[in-house]
């Protein structure tokens, strides 16, 4: 009897270690990719931060990298400088798309941005009386990645609403990874993220 109590508490204690270990490793690893989306602003920002003159142009490599994207309308907007946004890329769909990636590129998800991506489909939900908008995304990676052998994935980001803003806040971006392009219809997993994620989130 002695025995057995050592050994459970032995594998409780090494659960409890692991446990601590991916908790310390999940904050770092995290602080390691908002890091890296800084960097990748960062020279936009310093010249916002020293008063620097920006033009449009000096905005629109940053815009059209769905990485930097949605960062880069966020960081615009702390300094009340949205004009300069090129409007090819303030709409709720190029948001979506960014947000997505930005999401994907967490360690806990995908881990790192898709090579490719594709914009699906604009999926409406209608929930208590109200048009609910889901937009569903394809995306895919190459070797070396482990997702690779899935082909094209599908991602879902929402949602959003009839006076929704291009960069507002989707609360429920989403991608099992398991989700594939061909298997599953875009209305239908819009739907299992509208109701396992979104509504459980609400």
């Amino acid at each position: 009897m002695k025995i057995t109590f050592i050994v459970i508490g032995t594998i409780v204690l090494l659960i409890m270690l692991f446990l601590i270990y991916r908790y310390f490793a999940f904050k770092k690893e995290g602080a390691q990719v908002h890091k890296l989306r800084f960097e990748r602003i960062q020279p936009l920002h310093e010249k916002l931060e020293n008063g620097k003159e920006i033009k449009k142009e000096d905005v629109f490599d940053y815009a059209k990298d769905n990485k930097t994207r949605e960062l880069t309308y966020q960081i615009l907007s702390d300094y009340n400088k949205t004009e300069l946004y090129p409007r090819a890329y303030f709409t709720i769909e190029s948001g979506a798309e960014s947000s997505l990636v930005n999401w994907l590129e967490f360690p806990t998800e995908l881990d790192k941005a898709p090579d490719d991506i594709k914009h699906l489909e604009k999926v409406k939900i209608v929930f208590e009386d109200e048009d609910v908008f889901y937009h569903v995304f394809k995306y895919m990676t190459i070797e070396p990645h482990w997702a690779a052998k899935n082909g094209w994935m599908l991602g879902v980001v929402g949602p959003y609403f009839e006076n929704s803003k291009p960069y507002d806040f989707p609360a429920a971006t989403f991608s099992r990874c398991s989700s594939k392009f061909g298997e599953i219809e875009p209305k239908d997993e819009a739907k299992w993220v509208h109701e396992n994620i979104a509504l459980k989130r609400a």
